[in-house]
């Protein structure tokens, strides 16, 4: 089940430490897309907590890997998490850790760093409605040996892709998709990543609804 990925507590005793995060506490920023729009860094997990009031994760894998030291061996959990807030903006993130929490935790504020937004549209010659509930043209993206092409479908076609796609489609607030896939895909975070690189392609394009906009 999807929760809120805000950490209130952390939020409250913010402190920024850099220009962005300073920007804004002062309201020179407020929106997570004008970060994206001006090209700035984005190193502070609670800037997305801050504009993004309404963020949620799903956890899409956890396990136990462990490390041979001279004291033996060293298990911890991996945790996978994929956040979004099915508007237009998704991340992934992997943590480690000796207990499950810390590990979530860092899940949680790897993917807030790795947040990417995400043009939809509806690039659907059998649909043309105009509306924002797929991808606008055909995107691919690539993660190790995982290969996910993600093309435009006509409403209510759903989401045609594997259970961990569709975790992070459904955060990214993509409702109609067709997916093809290479690769390694049991590897969750892979597949994970390669559908986040897919749809950060979205946004690496100058449409013409962009031409209109300038």
């Amino acid at each position: 089940m999807p929760m809120n990925a805000v950490d209130r507590e952390a939020l409250e005793s913010w402190v920024p430490r850099t220009r962005v995060g300073k920007m804004v506490v002062e309201g020179k920023i407020t929106s997570l897309k004008d970060i994206f729009d001006n090209n700035l860094p984005l190193l502070e997990p609670e800037i997305v907590d801050y504009l993004l009031p309404d963020l949620k994760y799903e956890r899409i894998d956890v396990g136990i890997v462990q490390k041979v030291t001279d004291a033996g061996r060293v298990s911890r959990f991996r945790v996978v998490v994929v956040i979004g807030n099915g508007d237009g903006f998704v991340g992934v993130g992997a943590g480690k850790a000796r207990q499950y929490l810390v590990a979530l935790r860092k899940a949680l504020r790897n993917a807030k760093l790795n947040i990417t937004p995400v043009r939809r549209g509806c690039g659907s010659w059998e649909c043309r409605c105009g509306e924002p509930h797929s991808v606008p043209f055909v995107v691919r993206g690539k993660s190790g040996s995982v290969v996910v092409t993600l093309k435009p479908a006509p409403k209510g076609t759903g989401l045609v892709a594997g259970d961990v796609a569709k975790a992070v489609l459904r955060m990214a607030g993509i409702k109609d998709v067709w997916t093809e896939t290479l690769g390694e895909t049991r590897t969750t975070l892979n597949f994970a990543k390669a559908v986040v690189e897919a749809l950060r392609n979205t946004y690496k394009f100058v449409t013409p609804v962009d031409w209109l906009k300038a």
